[in-house]
């Protein structure tokens, strides 16, 4: 099988709470060759990793990030959701993609990238997202890496295209055919996926020839790859 990129989704949940350094490190340690991490704004301004828009599910706190400032975050989780300064800093040398969730406007964006140049972190970071927010991005940083993502299997039009220029092409797992990946190719650009989580789907996306996968489950992608099962 070829080599693939494997990205670790929101880094190893299985093992530590998702979008936490414990979770980043572990996913590094077991043979991700970058870590997806969901980035969103407190109240004041600060990205931290979150992917939902409330503390609820993952803290047990029914209280919106955008309502809390980002010491009232460390304060409410123990210091356990990182800004993401502190998870670029905790991944060293390693990819990082930033999706951008919830509501992007050119204020996120900026704020956003304002830490990635600040950490030093420019050459190893790609965004992913949907349109309109990856056109904030390409209209920031005319430099920027990009994985568009994508739902439906009508493809991005042209004209989109020409305004985002993603290096990445980014599908849900189920969507992805002999076809569409052929597509894909075909116009210049890489293919990433997610989420597979199961062998069966890895092994087949495999075998279709996506450049990158991400699971919550990098151990078995890596496993795999690697020609272990």
């Amino acid at each position: 099988m070829q080599t693939v990129t494997a990205v670790a989704h929101r880094g190893d949940p299985y093992r530590h709470r998702e979008n936490t350094v414990d979770s980043l490190r572990s996913a590094l340690d077991r043979g991700a060759d970058a870590v997806e991490i969901d980035v969103r704004l407190t109240r004041d301004g600060v990205p931290v990793l979150l992917h939902d828009d409330t503390l609820q599910r993952l803290w047990d706190l029914d209280r919106p990030l955008s309502a809390l400032s980002a010491e009232e975050v460390r304060a409410l989780t123990g210091g356990r959701v990182p800004t993401l300064a502190e998870a670029l800093a905790a991944t060293g040398d390693s990819r990082v993609m930033v999706d951008l969730c919830g509501p992007v406007d050119r204020r996120t964006v900026g704020r956003v990238l304002d830490v990635v140049r600040q950490s030093g972190a420019g050459d190893r970071v790609y965004y992913s997202a949907h349109a309109e927010a990856v056109l904030a991005v390409r209209a920031a940083d005319p430099a920027a890496e990009i994985a568009l993502t994508w739902t439906t299997l009508a493809p991005p039009r042209p004209a989109l295209l020409a305004a985002i220029r993603p290096r990445w092409l980014n599908y849900r797992f189920s969507l992805v055919s002999p076809e569409l990946a052929a597509r894909v190719h075909r116009d210049g650009h890489l293919l990433s996926v997610w989420t597979p989580d199961t062998r069966r789907a890895m092994r087949r996306l495999l075998d279709l020839g996506v450049d990158s996968i991400t699971t919550n489950r990098i151990d078995v992608l890596h496993a795999l790859r690697n020609g272990a099962y």
